[in-house]
C-alpha cells in the first residue's frame, strides 16, 4: 500500500491551495483518513480526520478554515486550506488506516509528506 500525496507549495498570507493524498496497492477497505502537518522545531500534529463514513474532526486552529474531504471510490482524502496563515507553514503528511487485501490486517500508512510555506 502506498500514499502519494501532492499539491502544497508556496502560498500568500490569506490565500488557498488544496492537497490530494491518494492511495493505491492491495486495499481491501480504508478506515480513517487523516492529515498530520509538523513544522520545523515542533511534533508531528493532527490537522483533520474524516471516517469512511464523512464523520470529521479538525484540530481548533484550522476549524473554519480547512475542510478533509474523501472520495472513497478514488481511494483519495483532500485537504482544502483557506484564509493560510504564515503558522500554517508546515509539512503536510497524510494517514490512512487500511485494512490489505493480502491477509486482511490493518495498518496505519502515510504519505511521503508536501510542503506548504505561507508568506506573509
Amino acid at each position: 500500500v502506498q500514499l502519494q500525496a501532492s499539491g502544497g507549495g508556496f502560498v500568500e498570507a490569506g490565500g488557498s491551495t488544496r492537497l490530494s493524498c491518494a492511495a493505491s496497492g492491495s486495499i481491501f477497505r480504508i478506515y480513517a483518513m487523516a492529515w498530520y502537518r509538523q513544522a520545523p522545531g515542533k511534533r508531528r500534529e493532527l490537522v483533520a480526520a474524516i471516517t469512511s463514513g464523512g464523520s470529521t474532526n479538525y484540530a481548533d486552529s484550522v476549524k473554519g478554515r480547512f475542510t478533509i474531504s474523501r472520495d472513497n471510490a478514488k481511494n483519495t482524502v483532500y485537504l482544502q486550506m483557506n484564509s493560510l496563515k504564515s503558522e500554517d507553514t508546515a509539512v503536510y503528511y497524510c494517514n490512512a488506516h487500511v485494512i490489505s487485501s493480502h491477509h486482511y490486517t490493518g495498518a496505519d500508512y502515510w504519505g511521503q509528506g508536501t510542503q506548504v510555506t505561507v508568506s506573509s
